[in-house]
């Protein structure tokens, strides 16, 4: 079918018919879904073929244990939620840091430790009261809470986008992390770009002289808060370790078993300290948007199945190696326009990133994996950031009554030197390893 098409034009061809679904709200899980048997049948391949990569796809160990440790993320976001620890959080984080300017980051970055949608609306109220001290104006304010909640998903393990990442691409987990985590310093310094010139004048106002200073709050209760976030990052490498070195090599997902023990405990734990009754608990679990990202995580990994198993891949990578166009400018810019265009982090690892993995092998850069990934997911992150379709960015800004134009300009800035920071690392990292 269409065999006469360059195989780029037909990949092109799902990968548009992909993004326009998006675009017109229709689910992520259906628009790969539909996006895959579409490829497999525009590649040649029978019913039958199409169906067997697809249940292969599905019942893959590395698909299962994927789809449940992101589902899992999300059980234990919203059981956070439910027991108002992330508010307890927050409010047990006053008073420990004097420094307004400190406070005014760090409350939109805690809430950005859990991957939750819409989650910069639960700092905004902080963010509001603390700004106010500064005369910043809606728009700042808008860009503060929006920007820093963002800091930590270039590397952050309990984000869906970087399991994905190191799903896809077979790289270590934890040695992705830390390749990616500089890229969180270089986005808190580049996030006080825009803040620098804003007309702060008035300080907060000086206590009394002879006026004694509160007393500063014990660390205690805050890091008790933090216990089910830091089982997961803690227990889950530590138990993942463990099963990595016991289980067979036939066992091919022993550091995925480890961070679904882990996070299985933090939710017993939330549940059992959080009070939370059987029938609530219930609800939880049968939320609409947990199998949902269940059935996304599925489809991603059915499409990348069927790029391998229809050659479209190798097909058109020997078709870039004719037409001699560098794989850098490809890893930058493909990502960055898809995430621009859905706004959804999954969404542009889900479609761009197989291709890229192939290309880069067919490329004869293999050895330099980490780093070609680590320039794709920063770059269409930053892609991301700048999507007028970003669901924290429209909350914040009508949360702080500012328009989309004048914050997306505050993010320009910092977005501009992360990319340029991004290239250079890339370079730096491919010499390192």
């Amino acid at each position: 079918m269409l065999d006469y098409l360059p195989a780029l034009v037909r990949v092109l061809l799902v990968f548009c018919g992909m993004v326009l679904a998006i675009r017109k709200r229709v689910p992520l899980g259906h628009a790969f879904f539909a996006g895959s048997i579409l490829l497999g049948f525009l590649f040649g391949l029978g019913p039958l073929e199409v169906a067997a990569s697809v249940f292969r796809s599905f019942t893959h160990a590395k698909t299962l244990c994927l789809a449940a440790v992101v589902s899992l993320i999300l059980i234990l976001s919203h059981s956070l939620e439910a027991v108002g620890q992330m508010q307890r959080l927050l409010a047990n984080f006053q008073g420990l840091v004097r420094t307004p300017r400190v406070n005014l980051v760090v409350f939109p970055s805690l809430i950005g430790l859990l991957p939750m949608p819409g989650g910069a609306i639960f700092s905004a109220p902080m963010v509001k009261t603390l700004g106010g001290n500064f005369r910043f104006s809606g728009d700042q304010l808008s860009y503060i809470n929006y920007w820093f909640r963002h800091i930590w998903e270039y590397w952050w393990p309990l984000y869906p986008g970087v399991l994905l990442t190191t799903t896809l691409a077979a790289l270590d987990l934890w040695v992705f992390v830390s390749a990616l985590f500089p890229m969180t310093v270089v986005a808190l310094a580049a996030g006080y770009l825009p803040l620098s010139f804003a007309r702060s004048s008035e300080s907060p106002a000086k206590p009394d002289e002879g006026a004694h200073e509160p007393k500063r709050p014990s660390l205690w209760p805050f890091l008790r808060e933090l216990t089910p976030i830091a089982t997961v990052i803690v227990g889950g490498l530590g138990l993942g370790f463990v099963l990595s070195l016991t289980l067979p090599p036939s066992v091919p997902v022993a550091k995925e078993l480890g961070l679904i023990a882990a996070l299985g405990s933090s939710i017993l734990w939330v549940w059992h300290t959080g009070g939370l009754e059987a029938a609530q608990r219930w609800r939880l679990l049968k939320r609409r948007p947990l199998w949902d990202m269940f059935y996304v995580v599925g489809a991603i990994l059915v499409f990348k199945g069927l790029l391998d198993d229809a050659h479209a891949v190798e097909a058109i990578s020997a078709e870039l190696l004719a037409m001699k166009i560098p794989l850098l400018p490809i890893t930058v810019i493909l990502p960055f326009f898809v995430g621009m265009v859905v706004g959804i982090t999954i969404a542009f690892v889900g479609t761009t990133f197989p291709i890229l993995i192939s290309l880069v092998h067919s490329f004869g850069e293999s050895q330099a994996l980490l780093s070609y990934m680590m320039l794709a997911l920063v770059n269409g992150f930053l892609g991301v950031l700048l999507s007028p379709l970003h669901l924290c960015l429209l909350l914040s800004n009508e949360y702080f009554g500012t328009s989309l134009m004048k914050v997306l300009r505050l993010t320009a800035r910092p977005c501009a030197v992360l990319m340029g920071c991004s290239i250079v690392y890339f370079f730096l990292l491919r010499h390192l390893l």
